[in-house]
């Protein structure tokens, strides 16, 4: 496509856009500029080096199924599980199948976003989206007869639902919560808090007497109680929205708030839910660890995760006093997640999975102080032989970072993936991916940087790496490349970038800041236009995270980094591709469409910059054969790039 002499004027700054018709998908240019890059794409992979290879040991890795830890409601049991060949989930009640969405759409092309039973149990409130879109309606299917009973209720993404009898609350996206009684339309619904476009959340008790909403952003939030047994009045617990917390009324009748205020790496407080602002702390900050989810079982119990530089575990804790017991038994240095228990009962669920393990539910006993597999996935084999290290770097400021890092046994040089995500929080723990395990079964070596900006070593770490300090996270990814490289782990010329969302934002900044240090990079749905990022997908409910252009001074500091706008004639660029959805509500595709043309325009040499575009899926979940063509694609063009042979 043409560059266009396009120009903005930004609080007196000219921002110049020369790729700004392709942000129109409907655009006759456009449209003619992706069918080029479509057959360009289609040429090239045509001749991929081991892409059918990829295709066929990625279906047997992704074949292992999974299963869920278990929820309790009324005496049913419900829990979610993927056989060997099915592209999603099914949800179970009781061992017996409730919910298949391949039953809904045999297309594959709708998912199940989000579940939640009736206190007893009968009832079921259900959202599913189309075609990748994540926007969610909202369903109840009565679970004694399968009829469905209610919706759709439209206006949902993935919100939480809090049940009462005859009715629910649930969250519209970016407007309120919502009172909806059954059996009437979404247009008689009572909205019960609406402050505005912020994230809302729900939580009640099992039993569905209690009542928790949550209002606020990445950075901070308010919370309020409600009793359902009575008139539902909102009594605020954190009426301020400088911490982020979550709170639940216990099966004890007490109110636990997990908390960031005054604790960066989180704390848990009680109090009485007659007086829910008057906080008494009971487990302490731990300075090496940061809380995560938690649950009482009898004994009584309180089990607590925590993530400990970016492994996993579960720390018990005496409800009454906090002082912490001991630790559950876990099998190794990995990841736990979905730790669930059962009202008046001393056993509790949780996953656990690390990079050649796939997630394994497990049930811990308190009477025995034991843990043990309770359900494994139903194709489950024998892990490859593989070697996981943990390496410390410093980063350009000195500051510490750590990195995991699998590969094949032995030394030497080997071609190289280093991944990243380093924003919102979010922490990157070991886990089993079909496609890093395949690319370390091929003789690659894996490396997962725990970057500033994620969730990692907690909130400070967190914010050391958003809006004014965002150049951390691409400093300390940047640093990672170059101790791979200066151990001799890998070369420039056999290190692959590969990044998603914001890690595809991390991905853009490291190839265009430093192009020489690696070799190629896959670019999946990415964030790369910062000057107008605000303007499509979710990008407005970003703001406190990078920042906004409508700020002389943040605009100043987004341009300092936005990839597309450092893209420069004439630089050797990693060979790239970009991966992304046309349906994608999230992160619109025109970021990568434009950074593809200003790379395609821009780079010297012959290495390859493609553009792999799906018309009809998202951001979000997928069928599990979109996933592996998608993975043994990226994987086939980085093997060729980096020089990895099997």
């Amino acid at each position: 496509m043409e560059r266009e002499p396009v120009v903005d004027v930004l609080h007196g700054r000219r921002v110049e856009d020369p790729y700004r018709r392709l942000e129109d998908p409907g655009d006759p240019g456009t449209l003619a500029w992706l069918a080029c890059q479509e057959e360009l794409w289609r040429r090239h992979a045509a001749r991929l080096p081991l892409r059918e290879h990829f295709l066929r040991r990625l279906a047997d890795l992704a074949s292992v199924g999974m299963t869920t830890p278990p929820i309790w409601r009324g005496g049913h049991r419900f829990h979610l599980s993927r056989s060997p060949g099915q592209e999603h989930p099914v949800l179970h009640r009781d061992g017996s199948p409730v919910l298949d969405p391949m039953e809904l759409d045999h297309s594959g092309l709708t998912t199940l976003d989000e579940w939640q039973p009736s206190p007893d149990g009968r009832l079921l409130a259900y959202q599913i989206s189309r075609r990748g879109t994540e926007q969610g309606e909202l369903y109840v299917l009565d679970l004694e007869t399968g009829a469905v009973i209610d919706g759709p209720i439209g206006g949902c993404r993935y919100s939480p639902v809090a049940w009462l009898p005859g009715a629910f609350h649930y969250v519209r996206f970016h407007d309120g919560v919502y009172l909806h009684r059954l059996g009437t339309p979404r247009q008689a619904d009572t909205p019960i808090l609406t402050r505005g476009a912020l994230s809302y959340g729900l939580e009640a008790d099992a039993a569905g007497r209690a009542l928790v909403i949550s209002a606020g952003t990445r950075t901070g939030n308010a919370l309020w109680l409600a009793d359902l047994s009575a008139d539902p009045v909102l009594r605020p617990i954190q009426a301020e929205a400088c911490a982020r917390s979550a709170a639940a009324v216990g099966p004890d009748g007490r109110l636990y708030i997990l908390t960031d205020r005054d604790a960066p790496r989180h704390r848990i407080c009680v109090a009485d839910p007659a007086e829910p602002q008057r906080w008494t702390e009971l487990v302490p900050e731990d300075p090496e660890a940061t809380l995560g989810s938690f649950t009482l079982v009898e004994g009584p119990r309180l089990l607590v995760s925590a993530v400990r530089h970016a492994v996993g575990e579960i720390g018990i804790h005496d409800p009454r006093s906090g002082k912490r017991l001991g630790t559950v038994p876990l099998p190794g240095s990995g990841t736990v997640a979905s730790l669930t228990s059962r009202p008046g009962g001393a056993e509790a669920w949780f996953t656990y999975t690390d990079a050649v393990t796939p997630p394994v539910v497990w049930r811990y006993d308190a009477r025995t102080e034991t843990a043990a597999p309770w359900a494994t996935p139903p194709g489950l084999r024998p892990p490859p032989e593989a070697v996981s290290r943990r390496l410390t770097y410093r980063s350009a400021d000195g500051t510490t970072v750590r990195m995991v890092v699998v590969a094949p046994p032995g030394d030497g040089p080997r071609p190289a993936i280093l991944t990243g995500y380093g924003g919102f929080g979010v922490a990157l723990t070991p886990v089993y991916a079909a496609d890093s395990l395949a690319w370390v079964e091929a003789g690659g070596l894996l490396a997962v940087a725990n970057l500033r900006g994620g969730g990692e070593e907690g909130e400070q770490w967190h914010r050391d790496g958003m809006l004014e300090r965002k150049q951390n996270v691409f400093d300390d990814y940047i640093a990672a490349a170059e101790h791979l490289v200066a151990t001799g782990l890998t070369t420039p010329d056999r290190l692959a970038a590969w990044g998603e969302s914001n890690g595809g934002l991390l991905v853009g900044a490291a190839l265009t800041q430093r192009p020489d240090l690696f070799a190629a990079a896959v670019c999946a749905a990415p964030l790369l236009d910062m000057a107008r990022y605000e303007r499509t997908g979710l990008g407005p409910s970003w703001t406190a995270e990078y920042g906004t252009a409508a700020d002389p001074g943040q605009l100043d500091r987004l341009l300092a980094y936005s990839p597309y706008h450092a893209v420069r004639q004439g630089v050797r660029y990693p060979a790239t591709l970009f991966a992304v959805s046309a349906a994608d509500t999230r992160v619109d595709p025109m970021h990568a469409r434009k950074m593809c043309a200003a790379l395609q325009w821009a780079t010297a040499g012959t290495r390859p910059i493609l553009l792999r575009h799906e018309p009809d899926v998202g951001h979000g979940a997928r069928a599990v054969s979109r996933s592996i063509a998608l993975a043994a694609d990226a994987l086939a063009f980085l093997v060729e790039q980096t020089g990895l042979r099997l």
